[in-house]
């Protein structure tokens, strides 16, 4: 082959190279390689792609919250127990808040057709206290639905061109019409990302606007699953969000599990905890399902409703001794955690706060019982049944504490972490070209060397062949 021809083979692969990486700065995906100008000669010269890793790792602040409402409806007054719970005097860049009951836990709120006036009620309200320590308007958001199961965020695209879908499952604000200066709120602090209701149980996810315009954010998908009456009622089971952040996948349970606390009840939630193991999936398109366990952060938060291994009145003495390590000694979630029985591998942080059930319907400074006086009261043991869990390296806990809302016989609970995200620096990219000099390889024996060059290449998970390389395959800087 001539070698002017060759030169200029090669200088028209550069020009194209350069052409490409330039028109993808910005974002996070590589494309396609063409075998345009890139095929084998008649030398034997192969011109391939060796991409250096630049995942670098960014620190995000996630604030979990959960809250047993007692069937009550959000009040004006309420915004004061908010901005007291969410504890906005050192904000977070994400919120996640699970509620239990935010309707009356009756046969015709459980077998009838769901209600999204609740789900908006809340959400008001959340936005509300969320924006308006900023000074910012943020009015009631419309709902819509968009029969899709995902949506995407792609950095440094302008507005107008982001794709924007949820869950048809889910109502959400259609944020684009307020980008677009159609409504009132484009100051807005936080936006709202996810939100899932089934009957009780209700979570919402709200993060920082900027962070949207910042990182990719992809694949947020939601799942119920109801594992109450009859094993598939509504009334007790869990609602979930998955969702990614750049190279980093997160997945939020907010649950209801079965109540009571006589010998073997804990039986039934342990079982409830492994049904949602098991049920919890997230669609993908052409690959199984994601599972639960298949992200790399995982909460999971909401009234467990373990209970205390302990008579009532001796429980009550530990509490207003304020012995809480004495009485964590009894606490059934903190044995199963211990013995494996659920939860194995999680983590919990140290409790140092009061039991947060049952406060007396009458006077909610004082748990429920524990006064003969008191006929037709419900007599509870106090037991920590709000809980905040977590999975998957990467998480560190800053904070663990309830709230003094007297709104319903629940206290409020929230954990505040800060997690690792993993992210493409796309200034870091470099681009190396090599040149692979083919050999005739005898049978039974392996190319070594084609294959490191390959793995340069090809990004996929594993590795691939040096004929991938030559057909362009697609590169993921995502893999682990």
């Amino acid at each position: 082959m001539d070698t002017g021809n060759q030169k200029r083979r090669t200088r028209s692969w550069r020009s194209w190279f350069k052409q490409k990486h330039k028109s993808r700065e910005g974002s996070s995906h590589f494309t396609d390689f063409s075998d345009e100008g890139y095929g084998s000669s008649d030398d034997g010269l192969v011109t391939s792609i060796g991409m250096e890793s630049c995942i670098s790792t960014n620190e995000l602040r996630v604030f979990v919250g959960s809250w047993n409402v007692a069937g009550r409806s959000p009040v004006g007054s309420l915004a004061v127990d908010l901005d007291d719970w969410l504890n906005l005097k050192d904000a977070a860049d994400i919120y996640v808040l699970g509620f239990q009951e935010i309707v009356p836990l009756k046969i015709r709120t459980i077998i009838g057709v769901e209600d999204s006036t609740p789900v908006t009620e809340w959400n008001t309200l959340i936005g509300k206290t969320l924006n308006n320590k900023y000074g910012c308007p943020w009015l009631t958001p419309r709902l819509n639905t968009i029969p899709s199961q995902s949506y995407y965020y792609a950095k440094g695209i302008p507005d107008p061109q982001r794709r924007f879908s949820v869950s048809s499952e889910t109502p959400f604000r259609e944020w684009r019409k307020v980008e677009h200066g159609k409504r009132n709120d484009g100051w807005s602090k936080y936006k709202l990302m996810a939100s899932k209701k089934m009957v009780g149980v209700f979570i919402s996810v709200w993060m920082k606007k900027e962070l949207t315009k910042k990182y990719r954010i992809s694949n947020v998908k939601v799942c119920s699953v109801a594992c109450g009456i009859m094993g598939y009622l509504g009334n007790k089971g869990s609602v979930s969000v998955s969702m990614s952040i750049e190279g980093t996948s997160f997945c939020f349970i907010a649950a209801h599990l079965a109540s009571g606390e006589k010998k073997g009840d804990e039986r039934r939630r342990n079982y409830q905890v492994l049904e949602t193991f098991r049920r919890t999936t997230f669609s993908r398109q052409r690959s199984r399902p994601l599972t639960m366990l298949g992200h790399d952060r995982i909460f999971w938060f909401g009234d467990l409703n373990y209970r205390l291994y302990l008579e009532d009145s001796l429980a009550r003495q530990l509490v207003k001794k304020q012995d809480w390590r004495a009485l964590q000694e009894f606490d059934q979630l903190r044995r199963e955690l211990e013995d494996g029985g659920v939860f194995q591998g999680w983590k919990e942080g140290n409790i140092e706060f009061a039991p947060t059930y049952k406060y007396s319907s009458s006077n909610f400074n004082r748990y429920s019982g524990g006064l003969p006086s008191r006929s037709g009261e419900k007599q509870r043991t106090p037991a920590w049944c709000d809980r905040i869990l977590w999975y998957g390296k990467g998480v560190e806990q800053l904070s663990y504490f309830r709230s003094e809302s007297r709104f319903s016989d629940h206290r409020p609970v929230s954990a505040l972490f800060s997690t690792q995200i993993e992210i493409m620096d796309p200034n870091r990219q470099t681009a190396a070209l090599h040149t692979i000099h083919p050999t005739i390889t005898p049978p039974n024996q392996t190319h070594d060397d084609d294959d490191d060059d390959a793995d340069d290449y090809d990004g996929d998970c594993g590795g691939s062949s040096s004929i991938q390389a030559r057909e362009g395959k697609r590169s993921n800087p995502y893999c682990h």
